[in-house]
C-alpha cells in the first residue's frame, strides 16, 4: 500500500516555516507565520487520532511518553548539563541576550537541581536560551491526552443521554464537535477572566488551545477523501489555497494572534481562523507537491518525518550562522549569546535565510549521518551474527 506523505509535507513545510520566523525574518513574514504554523503542528496530529485508543488507552499514553516525553526529557537534561559549559565556551553570556535585552545566567548547583526536577515533573525548566521551542513537546502532551480523556468523557455522556431520550446512535458522530466547541469556550473564559491552569506552567493556553486543533485535525480526516473529490480540479484548489493565504495575511495585519501563552481575549478571538485556514492552504500546497516527483519533495518528506530534530537543534544550530554574521558586520563576538539570532541588522539585511538553512539543515544532517551509523553498526552486528551461526 503506497504511503500517504501529504502530511508529512505540510509537517515539513511548517517547521521550515517556524524555523524562518525564528531566525527573525522581514516582520510581515513572521507575523503571517505565527498566525498558523504551530497550530498546525496539533492538527496533523489530531489527523492521526484513532478511535481504538478509546479502549486501548495505556498503549496511546505509552506512544505519547515514548515520542513526546520522552525526547524532552532527554534533550533538556543534555543541554541543562552543557548550560554552564556553554559559557566557558563563549556560546553564552550575560551581556547579549534577547530582543527584549533579557539575558541568562550560569545556573548554581542547586538551580540545576531545581530545573531537572522541574524538567522530569513538570516538563518546564529548560534552558530558554538553547531550548526556546520546548514548550511544543509539553503542549501537544497533554494536548493529546486531553483529548483522549475529553473524547471518553463526552462520548459517555452521549451515549448515556442518546439512551435515556432514546435518541438514535448516530449522536455519538457529534462527540468530535461538541469537544472542540467545549474548548473553545473553555479557553474564551480562561482568557477573558485571565485565569490559569495552575498545575500546567504558563497556565495552560497552549496546551487548552493545542487539544483544540488537535480535535480539529481529527474531524478534517473523517473528511479528507471527500475533501480531496471537492479540491480535485486546480481552478477551484487555486483560488481555494489563494484565498485562505489572502485571509491569512490580513489577520496578520489587522488582528495578529498566535499560541502567545499571554494571549489575550482579543488574540483567542483572532486565532482560530487563520489558523485553520492556513492549514487548509499548507495542505494543498503540500497535495500539489505530493503529486510530483524529485528531490524537492523527498526533501519535504524527510523534513516532516525528522520535525522533533529541527525543533531541538535549530536554535544550537543558528550559533553557526551568528558566528559569519559577527565576522561580517564586525560586532562583538560575544553576540553569539543573543537569542535566537543576532539582532542588528536582522531587518535590513539577508542574514534570515542563511539561519534558515542551518536551523533545518544541520539538525537534518545530523539525523542523516546518525541514521547511517546506526545502520552500519545493525549490519556489523548482523553480519558477526551469521558468522556465529556459521561456526
Amino acid at each position: 500500500m503506497k504511503r500517504n506523505t501529504i502530511i508529512s509535507i505540510a509537517k515539513g513545510i511548517a517547521i521550515i516555516l517556524m524555523v524562518i520566523a525564528h531566525a527573525e525574518a522581514p516582520g510581515w513574514l513572521c507575523k503571517f507565520i505565527f498566525e498558523f504554523h504551530m497550530p498546525l503542528f496539533f492538527i496533523t496530529a489530531g489527523y492521526f487520532f484513532s478511535l481504538k485508543y478509546l479502549n486501548d488507552e495505556a498503549t496511546f499514553v505509552k506512544k505519547r511518553v515514548k515520542g513526546l516525553y520522552w525526547p524532552f526529557v532527554k534533550w533538556a537534561v543534555f543541554f541543562l548539563i552543557i548550560h554552564n559549559w556553554m559559557f566557558d565556551l563563549g556560546i553564552l553570556n550575560e551581556t547579549f541576550g534577547n530582543e527584549a535585552g533579557g539575558v541568562t545566567h550560569p545556573y548554581s548547583w542547586h538551580q540545576m537541581q531545581q530545573n531537572l526536577w522541574t524538567i522530569v515533573t513538570a516538563m518546564a525548566g529548560y534552558d530558554a536560551f538553547l531550548c526556546g521551542a520546548f514548550w511544543f513537546f509539553r503542549g501537544l502532551f497533554v494536548a493529546s491526552i486531553l483529548y483522549l480523556i475529553i473524547y471518553k468523557v463526552v462520548d459517555f455522556g452521549l451515549l448515556r443521554i442518546a439512551r435515556l431520550l432514546r435518541l438514535p446512535s448516530g449522536a455519538k458522530a457529534l462527540t468530535p464537535y461538541l469537544i472542540c466547541l467545549l474548548l473553545l469556550l473553555l479557553c474564551g473564559w480562561k482568557t477573558y477572566e485571565g485565569l490559569r491552569v495552575i498545575n500546567l506552567v504558563q497556565g495552560g493556553y497552549r496546551d487548552m488551545m493545542g487539544c483544540f486543533f488537535f480535535g480539529c485535525g481529527f474531524i478534517f480526516r473523517q473528511f479528507v477523501d471527500d475533501y480531496h473529490k471537492a479540491t480535485s480540479r486546480l481552478y477551484i484548489s487555486l483560488p481555494m489555497t489563494l484565498a485562505c493565504a489572502v485571509i491569512v495575511f490580513l489577520f496578520s495585519k489587522y488582528l495578529t494572534a498566535n499560541m502567545n501563552w499571554r494571549s489575550t481575549y482579543t488574540q483567542f478571538l483572532s486565532l482560530p481562523i487563520p489558523a485553520l485556514l492556513g492549514f487548509l492552504m499548507t495542505y494543498n500546497v503540500s497535495r500539489w507537491i505530493d503529486s510530483s516527483q524529485g528531490l524537492f519533495k523527498k526533501f519535504l518528506v524527510y523534513t516532516g518525518d525528522h520535525t522533533l530534530n529541527i525543533f531541538i537543534f535549530h536554535i544550537i544550530s543558528y550559533k553557526a550562522v551568528s558566528l559569519l554574521k559577527i565576522w561580517y558586520y564586525g560586532l562583538d563576538s560575544r553576540q553569539i549569546g543573543c537569542h535566537m539570532v543576532i539582532h542588528h541588522y536582522s531587518q535590513q539585511d539577508l542574514f534570515w535565510i542563511l539561519y534558515t538553512i542551518a536551523g533545518v539543515g544541520l539538525p537534518l544532517m545530523g539525523t542523516w549521518c546518525s541514521d547511517q551509523v546506526k545502520k552500519k553498526f545493525r549490519e556489523m552486528r548482523a553480519n558477526q551474527s551469521h558468522q556465529d551461526d556459521g561456526l
